[in-house]
């Protein structure tokens, strides 16, 4: 097992953030909310796009979301075509069996029978949930478009007009929206989402960067008219490299992450945390039951990409940092609790300005004492 977490802690040290965000939800079964400013959102896109297809070597789909999107849209956009039809899949694997009914000179049932067409399918026979779907601006969707999120988190299915569509193994269901925008999701679907990362514009896009080609001029021969220019971002073709993180790490790492201890005293610790985020002042909800399993969750999964298998006071406070930015609402002064005991508005309001959440969290992460 240490040479297992030695392998695993050295392939997780060159992880990006984006990819070490992706690689959490996949070990924990769970889905992200990913935040960037607006210039670099559809950079953020294309790295995750590159990182489903290059690091885990996953299929996945993108869709942009917006007040005009449908359900129908967006039962479309999660689905990717087969990359093998499995009737003719089928009909290779019995080639052969049929081979030896035909040398035996005895004529079969299916002999008699007409081939089936491949036109006969419809189109959306032949099409399935992407193991990785990447979701823009679902803030900005329709009450209806995000209850529709919901279900296919929840349920791991989502009804077209013509078909069930089951959600595949691995699935990770990724939110990625402008941290410019002031429209907040759905508080149910909001709270669904296991954890937050804000990507700012200075952090890098490693697997992005590898992919840009440099403009192509031509020769001195050429004459200034048929210079060729490529686009910066143009994508290469499919590296034929193994994925870093093929199905069988995401295996041993869930088994791992199985067997990561917690302590009564860390236990009391992520308690403390609870709880005091529940009595700070400038919080008005958001602390919800889910959010507390997702954080236990969490901190174990963090233990085995970090080489131990027990839960430490660091990785406790590191998971408070990714599970409760997304989910905590900030109280407004007028409904600050104090204003029920006779507090004064303008004081209230002096004391609660300026406040966000990464101030609350950090706030309550020094107030609880630590673990020795």
């Amino acid at each position: 097992m240490d040479d297992v977490s030695g392998r695993i802690t050295e392939k997780v040290q060159a992880l990006s953030d984006i990819e070490l965000a992706a690689l959490l939800c996949l070990i924990a079964d769970q889905h992200c909310i990913i935040k960037t400013e607006k210039d670099v959102l559809n950079s953020v896109e294309n790295e995750l796009q590159l990182v489903c297809s290059d690091v885990f070597g996953l299929s996945c789909s993108v869709l942009d979301c917006s007040e005009s999107t449908t359900l129908d849209d967006f039962g479309n956009g999660l689905l990717v075509r087969e990359d093998e039809d499995p009737y003719f899949s089928s009909k290779n694997e019995r080639s052969k069996d049929d081979y030896f009914s035909s040398y035996s000179g005895s004529p079969g049932p299916s002999d008699k029978r007409p081939a089936k067409s491949p036109g006969l399918f419809s189109p959306l026979d032949n099409r399935r949930i992407a193991n990785v779907v990447i979701v823009k601006n679902l803030n900005e969707a329709h009450h209806q478009v995000q209850i529709q999120a919901l279900e296919l988190i929840r349920g791991k299915r989502i009804f077209t007009r013509t078909a069930v569509h089951v959600a595949p193994k691995p699935f990770l269901f990724v939110a990625l929206n402008s941290c410019e925008s002031k429209v907040r999701l759905t508080s149910h679907l909001n709270d669904q989402f296991f954890m937050s990362h804000r990507h700012f514009a200075d952090d890098a896009l490693p697997n992005l960067e590898e992919q840009r080609i440099p403009a192509v001029i031509s020769d001195d021969n050429a004459s200034a008219s048929s210079v060729i220019r490529t686009s910066s971002l143009a994508f290469t073709a499919t590296k034929s490299l193994p994925p870093m993180f093929p199905r069988e790490d995401l295996d041993q790492l869930i088994a791992l992450t199985a067997a990561v201890r917690i302590g009564p005293e860390i236990r009391a610790y992520l308690h403390d945390i609870v709880t005091f985020m529940r009595l700070h002042r400038a919080v008005a909800g958001g602390i919800s039951a889910l959010a507390t399993r997702h954080f236990s969750t969490l901190v174990r999964a963090l233990a085995p990409l970090h080489g131990v298998s027990y839960a430490s006071p660091s990785l406790v406070a590191l998971a408070a940092r990714k599970i409760y930015p997304h989910r905590i609402v900030l109280t407004t002064p007028e409904n600050e609790r104090s204003m029920q005991w006779g507090s004064s508005l303008e004081a209230v309001k002096a004391v609660l300005e300026g406040v966000t959440v990464d101030d609350v969290i950090e706030e309550v992460l020094e107030a609880v004492e630590v673990p020795l």
